[in-house]
């Protein structure tokens, strides 16, 4: 690592120590507010229903798996099983580090699978996969969004004014993501020489600049020559949210005794979620995040808070198991968080030269 590198690193110790500490408060907070006796009554209630969330969000991993095998271009295959310890690997770590997902854990995925992939090539089929999961990720927002605008018009303040920053903020995205594909419409770089010529982030744009319009020359040749490929890996991308949504109606039925639970209350707390890991990506986990929206959401729907606080646990508790498993996988390549950063920046610096 460079001097510079380990300056950065040393600087971000002190922001990542407190966002850890900031969730822990949070989640404290609000399991002591759901009280604790109850969450641990529902809890118990599950049993051995974690094991089919466990293969609800196994299943979740492998439509994604599917998808990025789909989106490395030809003449190079990426096999199924080498996709998926790579994504429970990525996701570990995007789970343990704030900003992790954004930083090293997508990149790193395409690192973990080099020896069966040409490294531009991985990087590549993982950078555009995630522009697909983000479309897809966007269009269940705002219909999660909207549907629960519609059918609950007396929603606490705080959720209602989330839903209508969703709709506003990610209805903008959907449109630009795709006049930026179909219409091949040069957005980002576009923005990025408009800034550096305002004198703005130069620094960062030096490079940024080039490598933005890369990443939007890979989307427009994939589209030109994928075209029919488009429609199947935006259903396994919607497949992704079906088994989020399987995954909590799971849980609802067996921990709700006095609501029955509805695959329209599923749909809404997985939404809900959705928006708060997008919102809340730089806080590890989303502690305490996830128990505070997840608690009104189920206050409102008249499940209760408690209720909403346990889904937002055992949300944790599976995400835990895969970081579990993929820490195991690391250990097993060799790989140590120090090590996948180094390798991920280097190979980051290769593709770009």
């Amino acid at each position: 690592m460079n001097e510079n590198g380990g300056h950065k690193t040393q600087r971000a110790k002190p922001l990542a120590l407190l966002l850890m500490a900031l969730g822990a408060g949070l989640f404290a907070y609000f399991v002591w507010k759901a009280r604790p006796a109850e969450i641990v009554a529902n809890l118990r209630q599950l049993g051995v229903g974690f094991l089919l969330l466990l293969l609800c969000s196994g299943a979740r991993k492998a439509v994604r798996a599917l998808a990025w095998q789909r989106c490395v271009e030809q003449p190079y295959k990426l096999r199924f099983i080498d996709a998926f310890r790579a994504i429970v690997m990525g996701d570990a770590i995007g789970n343990v580090l704030p900003l992790g997902t954004l930083v090293v854990a997508e990149p790193a995925k395409a690192v973990f699978v080099r020896e069966r992939v040409p490294l531009l090539a991985a990087l590549a089929g993982i950078t555009i996969e995630n522009l697909f999961y983000s479309l897809s990720v966007s269009i269940f927002m705002l219909s999660g969004m909207l549907t629960l605008l519609l059918s609950f018009p007396n929603l606490p303040k705080p959720l209602r004014i989330a839903a209508w920053a969703t709709l506003g903020g990610v209805g903008v995205f959907v449109v630009l993501w795709l006049f930026a594909v179909t219409r091949q419409w040069r957005f980002i770089s576009g923005v990025c020489h408009w800034l550096y010529g305002k004198g703005v982030l130069r620094k960062q744009l030096e490079t940024g600049r080039e490598k933005a319009r890369q990443l939007e020359d890979k989307i427009a040749a994939f589209y030109q020559t994928n075209r029919a490929g488009f429609l199947l890996i935006l259903l396994l991308e919607a497949g992704f949210h079906f088994f989020g949504v399987l995954e909590v109606y799971i849980t609802l039925r067996f921990i709700s005794a006095l609501v029955a639970p509805t695959l329209l209350a599923a749909f809404l707390f997985e939404s809900v979620n959705r928006v708060i890991n997008v919102s809340f990506k730089f806080i590890p986990m989303k502690a305490g995040i996830d128990e505070a929206g997840t608690g009104w959401l189920a206050k409102a729907l008249g499940f209760g808070t408690s209720i909403g606080v346990t889904v937002a646990i055992l949300r944790k508790a599976r995400d835990i198991f895969w970081a579990a498993l993929g820490a195991l996988l690391l250990l097993q390549r060799g790989f140590s968080l120090r090590t996948v950063g180094a390798e991920t920046k280097a190979a980051l610096q290769e593709t770009s030269s």
